[in-house]
């Protein structure tokens, strides 16, 4: 009967420390994620900026192909927009 006892008094402690540590995780994962929702958009301007310019020299020049340009900056755009539906459905399933 004593050692029933002594086992359940220490499982119960143990299990209130668990508890304590989940909540300073939550507020980390918190922190986290504010600090990438305000960084997120000027990251993904950079991206855009970069892209446009590496697919600029298809717009002008001695060897201009509009079409090759045009083809190539959709799918830049395609892509990234992918990835800002995702990591916009992966915020809102955390937050």
């Amino acid at each position: 009967m004593k050692k029933t006892m002594l086992s359940i008094w220490a499982m119960l402690l143990m299990g209130m420390s668990a508890f304590a540590q989940i909540g300073g995780i939550e507020d980390s994962v918190n922190d986290i994620s504010d600090t990438i929702r305000t960084i997120f958009p000027l990251l993904l301007g950079v991206i855009f900026l970069v892209g446009f310019l590496f697919n600029a020299g298809h717009f002008f020049g001695e060897n201009a192909d509009l079409k090759k340009g045009i083809t190539r900056v959709l799918v830049f755009v395609l892509i990234a927009g992918a990835v800002v539906g995702i990591f916009t459905y992966l915020i809102g399933i955390v937050v």
